[in-house]
């Protein structure tokens, strides 16, 4: 399973590169607006740093138009897919963009059946938020479960991305489940790399060298 970053911070997107674990990079509107900065410079900034696919989102309603911000977020960079939210109107503009060879990544999926109409109209991501289902009291490891019986099941290409990851459990079950990719908050990494019985042992292990040196 690939591993994403969910940021748009490049003190942090260097880090979790020198780790030799990262796989790509999603952003959205908040997220760049938190460092202050536009999503044109922030990608080409993130670019610099790391050769792998980085998301930037449409923020427009209207096919027409999301067809049109959809064009210009691809000419920023080679590496740029652009997230569309799940809706008719997001059907429309994947089924003309993918055509002419944007990468589409579908987000806000929560539903399997949403995720099949989405790689049907030619989506290269859909990105159920797994978190979000569980806060409403659903399954969201179902939901991821049942999106890639169903792709598999057909032989889609489209890559599921497991997205509004909360914690260390939601990647495990994002990789149990057959997802392509999860995409992971930098805490959330940082928690992955960390278990007490691996502290414990460091420990031990430093203890009893410093006493075969005396």
């Amino acid at each position: 399973m690939k591993i994403f970053i969910d940021t748009a911070n490049l003190d942090m997107i260097r880090e979790i590169d020198s780790w030799g674990i990262l796989d790509g990079v999603t952003t959205n509107p908040s997220l760049i607006a938190k460092e202050g900065t536009d999503t044109r410079t922030r990608v080409n900034e993130i670019a610099k740093i790391v050769d792998v696919p980085i998301s930037a989102e449409a923020m427009s309603s209207a096919s027409e138009d999301m067809i049109k911000e959809g064009r210009e977020l691809s000419s920023i960079h080679p590496n740029v897919n652009v997230k569309l939210p799940m809706g008719v109107e997001s059907l429309k503009a994947t089924k003309v963009l993918s055509g002419e060879g944007i990468d589409i990544n579908m987000t806000l999926i929560f539903s399997a059946q949403q995720a099949l109409l989405a790689a049907k109209a030619g989506a290269r991501y859909v990105s159920p938020f797994v978190g979000r289902l569980d806060d409403i009291g659903m399954y969201g490891s179902d939901v991821m479960r049942q999106i890639t019986d169903i792709f598999c099941n057909y032989g889609y290409d489209t890559e599921v991305i497991a997205a509004s990851i909360r914690g260390p459990m939601h990647v495990l079950e994002a990789a149990s489940a057959g997802c392509d990719i999860a995409t992971v908050p930098y805490s959330v990494l940082q928690q992955m790399v960390s278990h007490p019985k691996t502290d414990e042992g460091i420990r031990n292990f430093i203890r009893d060298y410093e006493k075969s040196k005396k």
